[in-house]
């Protein structure tokens, strides 16, 4: 508890003192805001900053901070460092600077962002890579919510076709008919159960691996230290898969897609440090809290803890007849989030699991096919005041989501295939729009360090998991880390270059 304790003030000082840092690099002024000076009444709207934050952060969220947090901290303590070091100095500047930019450029989406400071090529490269990110979300985000709904009332196919009829609503409506009501609400519960698992945390002070621990051991993704072995995890190791597998919490692309939704609802750019940076902030503690639980869950038998005799005894035989079951094998991160609310919390906890692992993807879901819609409407150069002009996006978009959600259910693997490239995916967006600002910072004569180094840390962590994992190339891991350390001199060499010719003809 002591190195929990420890990352979670780290991360309000890093508000604290780095966001004012940030904050101060960019320059927030008085000038009007898009959401004042091109307000339409549909996605240019002025919202209380209140708001604008629960929005915010719930867009941003989702399951993403719980269920990565879980699955990271598998890895032991080694977790911690990651979510804060990655949250104050990668992801809350990442979110700061795309929300901040899509401010002083009228709003604009990722795409239009990337391609005034990357050129065309890439801009054209980010309209598809964005968007058919932003499908797979939607997707992923159908499916695992009417799996579990199924078991309270009606069927699958049932639920996603309620799920699929509030996308709709929600993409084609204003933002503050639906969005606008519903978030706040949501956010206020998602933090509650946050904060109330931080009580318990402080009450029971459990005795877990800390920062100064043998780390290789506390890792559950070595083979070494499972309760069995399982070839599943062997090609799990920590450098790149823990920054891929914590994304929410840390840094994460999918948030560069998101920002602009809020960037159109802000009445003053200084109100973006504690919106677009102090959200990532809030996001990492509760990340950093899931990982804590899961940690005391998985090391030191929370597990027990939180089951009845029955179903302990259930596990002990099956790991039995197995041969040494996982205990990562037994309990997946839905199971986790399930067992620790209703154990701890009661049957109030209960309602905030299953809003935790209903409520909070539909909320994700529903904003990343309304980011879709605006990034393609801002493609074709198609205004979205009109319903019909929404449509002739929308309609398209929701088609391609049911043949995507027909293959994924069709597939028994599907829901992990689309997962895991989701998961590279939205690193590789973060990539993108780190290298989007740092441009945009050189070109203002500003700090571009501040995303200079996170850039070059994910264009390694992105390329290196590309090499080395089994659902892409699977090369042999010195042969990977070796390609990785290229791509990282590459990027190196390919930035000086051009920092070079900037200044020559400046």
């Amino acid at each position: 508890m002591i190195s929990f304790t420890i990352s979670l003030l780290a991360l309000i000082v890093g508000y604290l003192i780095y966001g004012k840092l940030v904050e101060r690099v960019f320059g927030p002024d008085d000038r009007p805001t898009p959401a004042v000076s091109m307000a339409d009444g549909v996605d240019y709207v002025v919202l209380p900053n209140w708001k604008v934050f629960m929005i915010q952060f719930l867009n941003i969220a989702g399951t993403g901070p719980i269920f990565g947090a879980i699955m990271g901290a598998w890895y032991g303590p080694s977790a911690y460092i990651w979510i804060v070091i990655g949250c104050i100095f990668g992801g809350a500047v990442h979110d700061y600077f795309s929300g901040m930019l899509s401010i002083r450029h009228g709003g604009a989406n990722l795409p239009q962002l990337v391609g005034t400071y990357l050129g065309d090529k890439a801009k054209n490269v980010m309209v598809f890579f964005s968007v058919f990110l932003l499908l797979m979300v939607g997707v992923v985000f159908v499916y695992s919510p009417a799996l579990i709904l199924k078991d309270f009332a009606w069927s699958t196919i049932v639920w996603v076709l309620v799920i699929f009829t509030y996308y709709i609503l929600a993409t084609m409506l204003p933002i503050d008919k639906i969005i606008g009501k519903l978030y706040p609400i949501f956010a206020f519960a998602l933090l509650f159960m946050a904060v109330a698992l931080l009580v318990v945390l402080f009450v029971k002070m459990p005795d877990l691996p800390e920062l100064w621990s043998d780390l290789d051991s506390a890792n559950l993704n070595n083979p070494q230290t499972l309760l069995g072995t399982s070839s599943f995890f062997v090609n799990n190791p920590l450098f790149p898969c823990l920054f891929i597998t914590i994304a929410c919490g840390a840094i994460s692309g999918f948030h560069g897609t998101q920002s602009p939704l809020m960037a159109r609802c802000v009445n003053s750019e200084k109100m973006g440090r504690p919106i677009f940076y102090g959200a990532m902030i809030t996001e990492g503690i509760v990340a950093l809290i899931w990982a804590t639980v899961s940690s005391y869950f998985f090391y030191y038998g929370g597990w027990m803890e939180v089951l009845d005799a029955e179903s302990v005894n259930k596990f002990l035989a099956q790991a039995n007849s197995e041969g040494g079951k996982s205990l990562i094998q037994y309990f997946s991160a839905p199971n986790v989030v399930e067992k620790v609310c209703t154990g701890w919390l009661g049957l109030f906890g209960g309602i905030m699991a299953v809003f935790g692992v209903v409520a909070a993807p539909i909320t994700s879901g529903d904003t990343a096919f309304r980011s879709a819609r605006l990034i393609i409407a801002e493609t074709l150069h198609l205004e979205q005041k009109s319903v019909i002009k929404r449509f002739y996006i929308a309609l398209p978009l929701f088609a391609s989501a049911v043949a995507l959600l027909v293959w994924q259910m069709e597939n028994p693997d599907g829901f992990n295939t689309i997962w895991q490239w989701f998961g590279w995916s939205n690193q590789t967006l973060a990539v993108f729009t780190l290298w989007t600002v740092t441009i945009y910072l050189v070109q203002q004569n500003k700090a571009f360090w501040l995303t200079l180094v996170p850039a070059l840390f994910m264009t390694t962590v992105c390329s290196t998991y590309l090499f080395i994992s089994k659902q892409a190339l699977g090369l042999d891991e010195t042969l990977a880390y070796t390609l990785g350390i290229v791509s990282l001199v590459a990027a190196c060499v390919w930035f000086i270059i051009w920092l070079y010719r900037f200044h020559s003809q400046h």
